[in-house]
């Protein structure tokens, strides 16, 4: 039977509609029967299975591995995914490396991973400093539930750091993650990184700082200010600094040192893309100093 252009039969047009609905690639190999099992049928269980079977036979190892993950992950069998990509990710190009990274991220978060959540975050952070990541362009192609879009070299690099303040939070280590927002706030400010810093602030009982922070936010000098959920953030922020009124005291910024291959690799960066700028970044000139806190 000839198959028209989306793959599928004139004989089977609930299958063709399955394809087209759920973006199903044609054919009947045990990568499809998995991507079926698991979109159509909603059975986890059985995608899982078939996504094994598509590793060990070959059959498009790079998406197998991180949809299996994935549904493991929902099926909450973190830690063998973790195992899996561990045991399978040299299977897989190299182009799909920072995929089954990000994946782990999620993964070690889940599983409460914090060190080797940070361990892996701070190796990102590497390799975009030393320009492997976005292979000598400004942006790269990054996918979200099916969508692609560009991400630029800067809203990649205060992702990172979001996360890597996060993990230091949970971690209590308040000190480390105050430096490592100021630092995403820096690069890409918005409403998320100043609420993110004034809970980190408001830990180490600096109010009148952390006060400051949210306070840059109603009066709109941040980006976002104007969505109502980050209001009501904020607002909820300030009356958790209210019983405090202006106790508190101000310290020194901490400062974290990251490699010189960091400082580097981003000079080789800044030179490739703004040649008529300063060749170091903010960021960098202040964790220069101190090298014992975020050794990557």
């Amino acid at each position: 039977m000839k198959n028209n252009n989306n793959g599928c039969t004139k004989k089977e047009p609930l299958e063709c509609n399955y394809q087209i609905i759920h973006k199903l690639p044609p054919g009947d190999s045990p990568y499809v029967r998995a991507k079926y099992a698991q979109l159509v049928e909603k059975d986890a269980e059985a995608a899982i299975v078939l996504f094994w079977k598509a590793i060990n036979a070959g059959d498009r190892v790079d998406s197998a591995l991180k949809d299996m993950a994935v549904v493991m992950k929902q099926q909450d069998r973190a830690e063998e995914a973790i195992e899996a990509i561990k045991s399978f990710r040299d299977r897989c190009s190299k182009q799909a490396q920072e995929s089954l990274d990000n994946v782990l991220i999620d993964l070690y978060k889940k599983c409460g991973k914090l060190e080797e959540q940070i361990e892996l975050l701070q190796q990102k952070l590497r390799m975009i400093y030393q320009g492997e990541v976005f292979n000598g362009k400004p942006t790269k192609t990054a996918r979200s539930h099916g969508r692609k879009f560009q991400v630029t070299i800067k809203q990649e690099t205060s992702r990172i750091l979001c996360n890597l303040g996060w993990a230091y939070m949970q971690q209590s280590n308040y000190a480390a993650a105050e430096v490592v927002y100021r630092k995403a706030q820096q690069i890409d400010p918005d409403v998320n990184k100043a609420c993110n810093l004034c809970m980190c602030l408001q830990k180490q009982s600096r109010y009148s700082e952390a006060r400051s922070v949210v306070e840059d936010v109603l009066q709109g000098k941040i980006s976002g200010s104007d969505d109502p959920k980050s209001k009501n953030r904020v607002e909820e922020l300030l009356k958790e600094l209210e019983p405090f009124g202006s106790f508190g005291y101000t310290s020194p910024s901490p400062q974290l040192n990251l490699e010189d291959a960091f400082l580097d690799g981003l000079d080789q960066l800044i030179n490739q893309y703004a040649p008529f700028r300063s060749r170091r970044l903010p960021i960098f000139e202040e964790i220069s100093p101190c090298r014992d806190q975020l050794a990557c």
